[in-house]
């Protein structure tokens, strides 16, 4: 995280820097004073002033991912409040009295990530977090945070301040396509195969563009790796256009993606590369000999395999990538499966081969065990 940290008073400088000292170690940190301050050796090693232009805060508030003030929340409050526009993209705001003894998340609790903070900064000061946030006092499931702290998408902004206000009131149903490990938080109860939309409000974890319930708040991982196969000088419309129509065949979020592979001898198809980069995903190339390694129930064409050295390329591209991206799955097993439930934890090749019109393509996902613990 990018931090900015602001104090108004010697003692504040002196909070700032044991709080700064304790972010550091994950953190890029800076601290920012008034000048009359500057002045002292210690202080003006470690901080820098607070411009008086009227940009000032906006700046730090446009390009930190937190903003700690040492001082009265009403600095805090003033000074971002010209700036303060969708919780889903605000930074975390604390404020943090000049003693360090109390730390109170104001914006950004959940999705910036400032109730965490919040917390962690009290252990290290030894003070005391002033979470107010409703889920977090009445201790129950906060849909936002676990999904920030996953790195899943959250399909809706309104969806999840819905579902944050079901989960107040009463039970909300969970559905997930992906192994639960652990208990559910407290709020939420897992599905049973009856629920469906006659069911009033839950939470779908999955790649799917899937609504089962009447109210649902859609919970994206972007797990899923395309292989891809193509002709030479195949172009990236064309690839694009054949991606997307086996996406909504197979009712697939495009969000879910995250990466695309195929094998060495098309590292240089303009059409494949300009397709990953205006994707935004990174591409990977593996070898014949990469490909052929992995064992498990794939296609297989002899005209392929005369051409590629390997009977598949986007069957077997498609699961490497994903074995690779998963920081869970055990490499030293070369084993995938196509199964749609798994007890192990390696890629699920969730489509298998498609073609078309000089293009295949498969898709494989990580493996990923959902958890709030």
């Amino acid at each position: 995280m990018k931090i900015s940290i602001f104090a108004y008073t010697k003692k504040g400088c002196e909070t700032a820097i044991s709080i700064a000292d304790s972010l550091r170690r994950e953190n890029s940190v800076s601290c920012f004073t008034v000048e009359r301050f500057l002045e002292e050796e210690e202080i003006k090693n470690k901080f820098s002033s607070i411009e008086k232009k009227d940009s000032f805060y906006g700046e730090k508030f446009s390009d930190s991912d937190a903003l700690i003030f040492v001082g009265a929340t009403g600095i805090a409050v003033r000074n971002i409040a010209p700036y303060i526009e969708d919780k889903m993209t605000d930074p975390a705001v604390i404020s943090v009295d000049e003693k360090g003894d109390y730390i109170i998340p104001i914006l950004g609790g959940h999705v910036g990530g400032a109730n965490a903070l919040a917390r962690k900064i009290a252990d290290e000061l030894g003070g005391e977090s002033v979470v107010t946030t409703a889920t977090d006092i009445n201790k129950k499931f906060s849909v936002d945070t676990w999904a920030v702290s996953q790195g899943i998408i959250i399909e809706s902004r309104e969806a999840a301040k819905e579902i944050s206000a079901e989960i107040l009131e009463r039970d909300v149903l969970l559905k997930s396509d992906l192994p639960i490990k652990g208990n559910l938080p407290a709020g939420v109860k897992e599905a049973s195969a009856e629920a469906s939309a006659s069911s009033n409000a839950g939470i779908y974890i999955g790649w799917k563009k899937e609504e089962p319930f009447t109210k649902t708040l859609r919970l994206i991982p972007c797990i899923l790796h395309l292989g891809i196969g193509c002709r030479r000088d195949t172009g990236a419309e064309k690839i694009r256009a054949f991606v997307e129509k086996v996406l909504e065949e197979e009712n697939i979020d495009k969000r879910a993606i995250k990466g695309v592979a195929s094998i060495d001898i098309k590292s240089n198809e303009e059409g494949l590369l300009a397709f990953a980069s205006e994707e935004g995903v990174p591409i990977n190339f593996y070898s014949a000999k990469e490909l052929a390694a992995l064992t498990g129930d794939f296609s297989s064409s002899t005209f392929v395999e005369g051409v590629t050295g390997v009977g598949n390329v986007c069957e077997r591209a498609a699961v490497m990538s994903a074995m690779r991206g998963s920081v869970k799955c055990d490499m030293s097993s070369a084993e995938q499966t196509t199964e749609k439930e798994s007890s192990s934890n390696e890629p699920l090749l969730i489509v298998r081969k498609n073609a078309a019109d000089g293009v295949t393509l498969a898709i494989a996902a990580e493996y990923m065990e959902v958890s709030f613990e």
